[in-house]
């Protein structure tokens, strides 16, 4: 009788599936995830952000001291002097019974100067200080000739020379501050051969969108902030009237700068994938950094000049102090602002293809710098 052995059969062999590579999308959003962390741990830039908001908040509030309206100075008016001080807005006129009452009150403090008659003076009055001439009192009696202009400026020279000021730096110093952070870590990751073991996971447009979303974020979100800290500072120190010229173009201003700012994002880190050391970055993103300083000082240099400023507000580089800049003098249609959009939006989509090209071709080539032509052949 023969027996049949029963013995277990090995299991089938099953391949090892492989983890699927991360979609285009959950890539970018590790990555700009991983920017905007770094940064809100970085203490210099949570300090540097605090002291440019601190810096804003107090030139609008010493813009409210400046600019406020000063007490009227009281006066003593004695008799027939009080014909030269009536409807004048500036002095505040106590009126009492002889010259020796009002000395009284100026010397107790009650008032700031005496304004008596005098027969012997051209306008028949005269101002009497305690211990030292009453400069306010005498500005406000002053006769002054009737002023006109042929172009009277709609807006004040100083406070647009103070606007344009302000539309220069803040564009400046976020541009270069967010632009030099990203042009540090592409170097530093092709430095230390990290990108290798990025680019083995992700793809170079994925890494190079991550990192350009990333620091947009930050900056815009930087700009945000401090446009909606200057308005709620006009707002709470009464200055309403300057709010309301300010408050569209502010508001131009932070749409311009978000979309600038992911043009110039996208040609920082193209330009920094070209070096392999930090100490040479400097060299290759100097023109970069030139797009950025130029309309910073054409801003300032030509605030009121209506043709510079209408060139400005076309070029995608300058538009987004320029085309701001207009809005708060009143001088560009309302289709204006538009067309510029549209025009730096074209120019932006450019920029992010050929950076992303020229940086996928430059990420993985170390020792020298690439050359331009390279980085756009491929």
């Amino acid at each position: 009788m023969s027996t049949q052995s029963t013995g277990t059969r090995p299991a089938p062999r099953t391949a090892t599936a492989r983890p699927a590579a991360p979609r285009f999308v959950d890539s970018v959003g590790l990555i700009a995830g991983r920017e905007i962390t770094m940064r809100l741990r970085s203490k210099a830039f949570l300090i540097s952000t605090g002291v440019l908001m601190l810096a804003v908040l107090a030139s609008v509030v010493l813009g409210s001291l400046l600019g406020g309206q000063s007490e009227a100075a009281k006066v003593a008016v004695v008799g027939a002097a009080s014909s030269a001080v009536d409807g004048n807005d500036a002095l505040e006129a106590v009126p009492v019974d002889d010259q020796a009452a009002g000395e009284q009150l100026l010397r107790d403090g009650e008032v700031d100067a005496i304004v008596a008659p005098a027969a012997s003076d051209p306008l028949g009055v005269v101002v009497i200080g305690l211990d030292q001439a009453p400069s306010d009192v005498v500005q406000a009696l002053a006769v002054y000739p009737t002023v006109e202009l042929l172009d009277p400026a709609a807006v004040d020279p100083t406070l647009a020379y103070f606007v344009a000021f302000g539309f220069g730096i803040v564009f400046f110093m976020s541009a270069i501050t967010f632009g030099s952070t990203i042009s540090q870590s592409v170097v530093e990751e092709k430095q230390t051969r990290v990108v290798e073991i990025l680019l083995s996971t992700v793809s170079a447009r994925a890494l190079l969108t991550g990192k350009v979303i990333g620091n947009s974020v930050l900056a815009f979100g930087q700009i945000l902030a401090i446009a909606v800290l200057a308005l709620l500072g006009l707002m709470l120190t009464g200055q309403r009237v300057l709010l309301g010229g300010v408050g569209p173009s502010v508001i131009w201003f932070v749409v311009f700068f978000a979309v600038g700012f992911v043009m110039l994002a996208a040609l920082f880190a193209a330009t920094s994938a070209l070096v392999s050391r930090a100490e040479d970055v400097g060299s290759v993103t100097t023109p970069v950094t030139m797009l950025v300083m130029i309309p910073y000082i054409l801003i300032i240099v030509f605030n009121n000049n209506p043709t510079v400023l209408a060139i400005m507000s076309y070029i995608p580089f300058s538009a987004p102090v320029g085309m701001p800049m207009r809005v708060f003098l009143g001088t560009a249609e309302w289709w204006e602002p538009f067309i510029s959009l549209a025009i730096l939006l074209a120019t932006a989509a450019a920029a992010v293809l050929v950076g992303e090209r020229m940086y996928r071709n430059s990420l993985l080539k170390t020792g020298t710098r690439v050359k331009l032509g390279d980085a756009l052949r491929g």
